[in-house]
Parts: structure tokens; sequence; C-alpha cells
């Protein structure tokens, strides 16, 4: 239902409401006055006619008869003579105010008091009833009640006609209100409110054109960080194809130096083994093959050395924790001063992905602690629980100075991308007693 509508069935209730009060307190008072008329008049007529009776019977029923006929009519009252025989000598005549119309008998029913007939004796054994008629009364009551309900009809319909436009044009900014609001939800974001008529609608059209200039900006800045997110995505995408073209190359050249170069380098090493001995007479020839064998020697050292930090091989063929073991023994024969301790306990169902991510995390965290922290012992735990990996990396070294992460360190950058890609944790903080503790935890289904 529209509120125009809804005020006016108001406005009608209450008007006629008010209407049928007054109708109701105008019968009420016609009541009353009727009563009041028909008790008063009924009583002075019967001591009126009494008195007159006593005066004029005594000349018989002919000189009553004379005196009710120069009477007349009473209001109010109908009078009636009648004989010993019983027969009617007389009747009030009737009345000519409002001759020959009558009230409904309803309406005299429920407006005329029940009063009794009063009847006088006359000393000839005649006698006079008088009886109340109070119709001219209650045919007056009714002409008030339907004038009552014609002026009252015609304020109603003025009325509600004169509020139906009013409210019509206190409303007429609704809906263009309510079409703006849908506008808005359809997506014109860009709408606004024309100037509206009235305090309030000129207030409510301000409030909405800001409400609408503010979902604007909203939806605006919802769109660049929606298109944010998917350059984003699209940019772990691409970076994930990188990393994983990145890991191919890396296996590649990590198996051609294995299988080739440190072929070539053994070769060589054996050809300066061989030369040295024929030239053992020639002691510049035999030093120079020496060298040569001595050099490449070095170069396969650092291959070794290399090739883990390119890809490391053994997890093709071996378990990660084999992997992990090779790594850390090779870290025990280069660096015998210093204390290497590893604690694994692993599944044999983790994934390529996450087997990679523990082996960089490991060796980045061993690497960075030999090179910088100068530790005594350097302590390396991972372990599987239900649905995750948890692999800690700590040393007893000096520590990461108070700006490690404002500049450098770009392998643990690189571990916590990797980390967060695979939907990870990574945290790096230096322990209270001194020496950094590097902390990750992976879900063990976790593919980058």
């Amino acid at each position: 239902m529209k509120l125009r509508t809804h005020v006016n069935l108001i406005v009608a209730s209450l008007s006629a409401a008010f209407i049928v009060m007054l109708l109701g307190v105008e019968l009420g008072r016609t009541r009353r006055a009727v009563q009041e008329e028909i008790g008063g008049a009924n009583v002075v007529a019967t001591r009126l006619l009494s008195r007159v009776a006593q005066t004029y019977g005594e000349g018989g029923e002919q000189n009553v008869r004379g005196f009710l006929q120069q009477l007349g009519r009473v209001r109010a009252n109908e009078i009636t003579l009648i004989d010993a025989d019983g027969s009617v000598l007389y009747r009030s005549p009737a009345a000519t105010y409002k001759a020959g119309r009558k009230a409904p008998d309803w309406f005299e029913d429920w407006l005329l008091p029940e009063t009794p007939p009063q009847i006088v004796e006359l000393p000839d054994r005649s006698r006079l009833v008088i009886e109340a008629n109070a119709s001219r009364a209650i045919l007056d009551g009714w002409d008030d009640g339907i004038e009552l309900l014609w002026v009252g009809g015609l304020a109603f319909l003025g009325l509600n006609a004169l509020v139906f436009w009013l409210v019509g044009r206190a409303v007429a900014p609704l809906p263009v209100i309510a079409g703006g609001l849908q506008r808005i939800e359809e997506g014109e974001l860009d709408y606004r409110l024309p100037p509206l008529p009235g305090e309030e609608a000129s207030s409510i059209g301000a409030a909405f054109n800001r409400m609408a200039e503010s979902v604007q900006e909203r939806w605006r800045a919802e769109s660049k960080v929606r298109a944010a997110e998917a350059r984003l995505r699209e940019r772990r995408e691409l970076d994930a194809l990188i990393e994983q073209r990145l890991n191919e190359e890396r296996q590649l050249i990590a198996r051609e130096l294995h299988d080739e170069f440190s072929q070539s380098v053994t070769a060589i090493r054996t050809l300066a083994v061989v030369v040295a001995g024929q030239t053992q007479n020639d002691g510049r020839g035999a030093e120079a093959a020496q060298l040569i064998s001595a050099e490449a020697g070095r170069l396969y050292d650092a291959m070794h050395g290399l090739i883990p930090r390119l890809a490391p091989l053994a997890l093709d063929t071996l378990s990660l924790a084999e992997t992990l073991e090779a790594f850390v023994n090779e870290w025990r024969r280069r660096h015998a001063s210093l204390s290497f301790q590893l604690r694994h306990q692993l599944t044999a169902d983790i994934n390529a992905s996450v087997s990679l991510a523990i082996y960089r995390i490991v060796q980045e965290g061993v690497t960075n602690a030999v090179r910088h922290a100068r530790p005594r012992q350097v302590e390396i735990e991972v372990r599987a629980q239900s649905d995750r990996v948890l692999v800690k990396v700590e040393d007893d070294g000096v520590g990461l100075p108070a700006d490690w992460a404002t500049r450098g360190h770009f392998g643990l950058r690189g571990l916590r991308d990797r980390v967060a890609k695979l939907d990870g944790a990574f945290d790096v903080r230096n322990r209270p007693t001194g020496g950094v503790e590097l902390l990750a935890e992976i879900p063990l289904g976790a593919t980058s």
C-alpha cells in the first residue's frame, strides 16, 4: 500500500469516527430534549386540563368539548374526549408543523420514552385521555440528524480530498528517491537526485547524493583492488611458471655439470697424473702436471659444492630424509670444527614441492649460519605432523642485525615467498640466548 493511500485511510478513519461521534452526541441531545419535552408537556397539559375539567365539567361534556375545540392542538400531546358509552367525542387535530411527514418508526421508538396516558374523569362519567405525542420533536431530531449527516459527509469528502492533495504534494519526492535507489541498485552509480522541495526531502536528497558518491568511490576502490588482485594472481602464476622453468634449468645445468663437466675434470686430472709420471726427469714439466692435477681437484670440489645449490639431484633418487643426511654430512666434512645436529621425523608421502621447499629452507639456514654467524653449533629439526611439516634451523652465532629486514638478505626473502606460495608460515628471529632461529610450517598437501 502506498504511503499516500495509507495516510488518507488514517485521516478518513479519524474523520469518520469524529462525524459518528458528533452524530451520537446530537442524537443523545435530541433524545434528552424529547424526554424533557414529553415529561414537561404531559404534566402541564394534565394539570391544566384537570383544572379545566373541574370548571367546565359541571356544564357537561358539551362545555368541555367546546373548550377543547377552541384550545386546538397542544404540542406534544394527543387529547381525546370519550363519553360514558366509550364513544369518541373529540380528538386533537393533526399537527400543522411539518404536516404529512413522519420520522421512521425505529427512530421514534428509540427516542420516545415510555409515558402512560393520563385520564381525567368528568362529573358526567365522560373522560379526557391525554397521551404524550412528540412526533414533531422527533421529526426535528431526525431532520437535524440528516442535515448533520449531509454536512458531515460533504466535510468528510472535502477534507479527504484536501488531505489527498496535500499528502500527494508532501510525498511527491518519495517516488523520485525510490527511483534513484533503484537506479543505484541496477548499477547506475553516477546517478544523483535533483533538488527536492521541502526541508526534509531536501535533506534526504542531499544525504542520498552523499551516499551515492560514497558508494561510487567505494566501488571504484574495490574495482582497483580486484584489478590489483587479478594482476597479483597473474604475477604469482607467472612467478610460479618462472620458478618452475628455473628449477628445470637448474636441474639441467646440475646434471650437465655432474655428468659431463665432472667427467671432463676427472679426465683432465687423470691425464695430468699420467703426464707427471712420464715427465719425472723433467722437473718443470712434472711440476706443471702436478699443478694441473691440483687445480682440477679444486675445480672438481667447487663443482660438487655448486651442484647442490643449483638443484638437489639426490632428491631424484633418494628420500628427503636421506638427502638431508647427505647434505649435513657434506657440511660436516667441510667444516669439521663445527657441530651439526640433524633430527628428523618424516613420512614417505611428502610431495616434490614440499620436499624441495624443506631442502631449500635447511640449505639457506645452514649456509647463512656458517657464512655470517660464526657459530659453534647448528641444529636442524624436521618433523612431520598430521597435516603439516615443521622445519627449524638454529645456531648459536652472533645473530641478525637490527635492520636485517630492510636491506639485503634476498635468500631469506625468497624463502618467505616460497613458503607463502605453499600456504605456509615462515619466521626468522634472534634467539634470546644468542644466535638465529629459522622456523617454517608447510601444509603437507601444498603445491606450488
